[in-house]
């Protein structure tokens, strides 16, 4: 898996190796026919830096529960973008096309569209195979399906400008001036009520928070009362799975 995705070019350009994108792909197996069949769950993480600082911002952390995929010791893990060759290729592309769209997203205004549009492709050409769940809309409402429909979704193309905004007008700055950076993420917080959260599959909010609930909180804590209060009233409104943690800034 790793030589699979380390060693084939999934985006169009030139990424030196040191701009490669970091991400962990951590894999739980529940079961094993003691053959070639696996079942399990797979945890995708990936995040950025942030400039002027070691930091690493979070941008994805999706926890997939329909891993299912067939794989034989020694074998050769193929993939092409025209066609399904295996779930366990598919769902590495999958995943890799949208850990690189979401990087893309936070460093310029919707460039990730031509990576989530070829994770939409390997959900379609998934879809077709029909033998493993996680690609279909009826699988559920959190799964692959619904994190490609929502980011291929305008619907949802405030968030994606708000992921810009927060990244490179936000958090880039705030080595450099803190304030400035912060200020520049209160601008755009309201934003966030924006988004409609009462979709079918609205998974693509529910995965922004699970990454970035806790890098909120403590950007919050060091700013001032007033802005610290706006920031719990707003944040505990669209992310209410994630309220207690808001609410606590308040009492630091």
């Amino acid at each position: 898996m790793k030589d699979f995705l380390n060693g084939r070019k999934w985006c169009a350009d030139q990424v030196l190796p040191a701009e490669r994108f970091d991400c962990n792909f951590v894999i739980s197996l529940n079961t094993w026919d003691g053959s070639s069949n696996f079942s399990g769950e797979l945890q995708v993480q990936s995040s950025r830096p942030v400039y002027n600082s070691n930091y690493m911002s979070p941008l994805l952390n999706v926890n997939d529960k329909d891993f299912d995929f067939t794989y034989t010791e020694g074998a050769t893990l193929d993939y092409s973008d025209q066609t399904f060759t295996s779930n366990l290729a598919s769902v590495m592309a999958f995943y890799a096309y949208v850990i690189i769209g979401m990087d893309y997203d936070s460093f310029s205004p919707l460039a990730g569209t031509q990576y989530f549009q070829a994770a939409q492709n390997v959900v379609s050409n998934a879809q077709a195979n029909g033998a493993y769940k996680g690609w279909k809309a009826f699988d559920g409402n959190t799964n692959r399906y619904w994190l490609s429909e929502n980011l291929n979704n305008k619907a949802y193309n405030n968030l994606r400008g708000f992921i810009y905004t927060y990244h490179r007008q936000g958090l880039d700055q705030m080595a450099d001036n803190a304030a400035k950076g912060r200020k520049a993420i209160d601008d755009v917080l309201p934003d966030l009520s924006k988004v409609d959260r009462t979709r079918l599959g609205a998974m693509f909010p529910l995965v922004f928070f699970t990454a970035k609930s806790g890098e909120l909180v403590s950007i919050y804590n060091k700013a001032d009362p007033r802005e610290r209060t706006d920031a719990i009233n707003i944040l505990s409104q669209v992310d209410p799975a994630n309220g207690n943690k808001y609410q606590a800034m308040g009492k630091n």
